[in-house]
């Protein structure tokens, strides 16, 4: 069973991780600032890839930023992959200065 959490510290900083089994085997690197959640980096363990655990990673940080609000800043390549092939998908929390 796997499950996700986000976790900040006060200076707003942290992950969004995931869990399979009660094992942490990925996470992505966050901060939030200013209404932004910026999403650095996106990893999950080398013996869990090819099981979607990224997308999972990706589901829970877009729900957290509409739950609060928020425009995600994707510095991650991943996730700027992912938002750039299905805009329509992220387009109310892309914080996108190209568009």
């Amino acid at each position: 069973m796997e499950t996700t959490d986000v976790i900040l510290n006060e200076k707003n900083r942290g992950e969004v991780e995931l869990f399979s089994d009660g094992k942490k085997v990925g996470f992505m690197e966050i901060s939030v600032y200013n209404q932004r959640l910026t999403v650095y980096h996106t990893e999950v363990d080398s013996q869990y890839e090819g099981r979607g655990f990224a997308k999972l990673l990706l589901g829970k940080l877009v729900s957290y930023a509409r739950e609060n609000d928020l425009k995600i800043v994707a510095l991650c390549p991943y996730v700027h992959a992912q938002f750039r092939r299905h805009p329509e998908d992220y387009q109310d929390v892309w914080y996108n200065k190209e568009a």
